[in-house]
């Protein structure tokens, strides 16, 4: 064949290769693309790690009224709210039968004076008759030990305020019969008040007096709720697998008593620490984009949530990395962004972690979670920050509870 045959049929050849190639690309684009990725931007920001559990607000100083005695109640005051004093009376029990007897025993005992007086005046002229004085004595000592003690049951169907303070609530009507399983008065001092909260056992080594922590009400849902771990019961509960913390509640609380709040105890705080989303960590290491290219970094897993986590290891913030993670990249492989994820702005919209594996305790699943803690600002801004942390320290606390029941 002629040279000039050879360079026809070469071109020929080119061609149809270039066509091949570009009906390829048109079939096939991504084959010919750099797979396309999503990526998150690693945050440096301060992380707290918490204890969850859930109390009741009372006040810190208070006690019930039940009665001693099961009597048809006859008087009872109105007076919810109302300032009371130590042994004022609230209310009363039908005492019929009570006083009634108390006038047998006087009428008794009146009869015994007497005789005892006539014995007085005998008794020295024989010894019979000192014989019957010291026995008509005994007798009238006994009859008035019968009388106070008549007079202290009576008492007892008196309703008295056990101390200084306000009726917080006030249950029963007049006309029920009431015995001892039933609470007629709480009474006590309104304020200051605390919320006495259950915490899994498992969680209890991590409390300590004086550690501070988040409330979550849903009375108050948009405030940020705060309170101070003030004392922890020593004997747990082994029914429920629990131990009793008390939280002191600040003046200003608009918490009311009997409330229900679920409580995150911080007892570990970090001042800066990097944090990516959760699904960005595959296998202990994070891909990074550099260049246009990943590569694959070790970190190590700190504290832990359901949609970001703390990393330790050579990740910097504002390190764009892939969210989600793909191990089907190898490093240095090219790829095209496809979108990056916006800087979370402080402290609004902090990273927020989830619990480690919480224990099932009744209905209270206490866990561990973890929390951003805000920096200076506007009460504003703090208080819908910490706001949207505890929601999301409850959120996953939930979350993982469920998946142990």
């Amino acid at each position: 064949m002629s040279s000039r045959g050879l360079v026809w049929s070469g071109s020929v050849l080119v061609v149809l290769a270039v066509a091949a190639v570009g009906g390829a690309y048109w079939q096939y684009p991504d084959f010919f693309q750099p797979p396309t990725v999503t990526t998150g931007v690693a945050v440096l920001g301060p992380v707290s790690e918490a204890v969850y559990g859930t109390g009741t607000v009372e006040p810190e100083r208070w006690a019930k009224v039940v009665p001693l005695q099961r009597r048809r109640l006859v008087e009872l005051c109105r007076c919810e709210g109302q300032a009371v004093k130590a042994g004022q009376v609230l209310g009363r029990q039908d005492d019929a039968e009570e006083v009634s007897a108390l006038h047998e025993l006087e009428i008794n005992n009146d009869q015994l004076a007497r005789d005892l007086d006539r014995a007085s005046r005998d008794r020295d002229k024989s010894e019979a008759q000192k014989t019957e004085y010291e026995q008509r004595s005994t007798q009238f000592e006994q009859s008035k030990s019968r009388m106070s003690a008549q007079k202290a049951r009576i008492d007892s169907l008196v309703l008295r305020a056990p101390l200084d303070g306000m009726v917080l609530r006030r249950d029963g009507e007049v006309g029920e019969i009431v015995g001892p399983t039933e609470v007629l008065f709480w009474v006590g001092p309104p304020t200051p008040m605390q919320v006495v909260a259950e915490i899994n056992e498992e969680e209890i080594t991590r409390i300590a007096a004086g550690q501070k922590a988040f409330l979550r009400s849903e009375a108050f849902s948009a405030q940020a709720l705060r309170a101070t771990v003030s004392q922890i019961t020593p004997k747990g509960d082994p029914t429920r697998k629990t131990f009793r913390v008390y939280l002191r509640l600040p003046p200003d609380t608009p918490l009311r008593i009997g409330m229900t709040v679920e409580v995150n105890i911080i007892y570990r705080e970090k001042a800066a620490a990097v944090v990516v989303p959760a699904e960005a960590v595959a296998s202990n290491a994070v891909q990074v984009v550099s260049g246009g290219k990943i590569q694959r970094v070790p970190v190590t897993v700190g504290v832990r949530g359901s949609r970001n986590v703390e990393i330790i290891g050579d990740v910097s913030k504002d390190t764009t990395v892939l969210s989600p993670a793909r191990a089907d990249l190898a490093d240095g492989t090219r790829v095209r962004v496809e979108n990056v994820a916006a800087r979370p702005a402080a402290p609004a919209a902090p990273a927020e972690v989830a619990p480690p594996v919480p224990s099932p305790a009744l209905d209270r699943a206490p866990a561990a979670a973890v929390v951003v803690s805000a920096a200076d600002a506007d009460d504003a801004v703090i208080s819908a920050a910490i706001s949207a942390h505890v929601d999301s320290v409850v959120n996953d606390a939930r979350r993982n509870v469920g998946k142990y029941r």
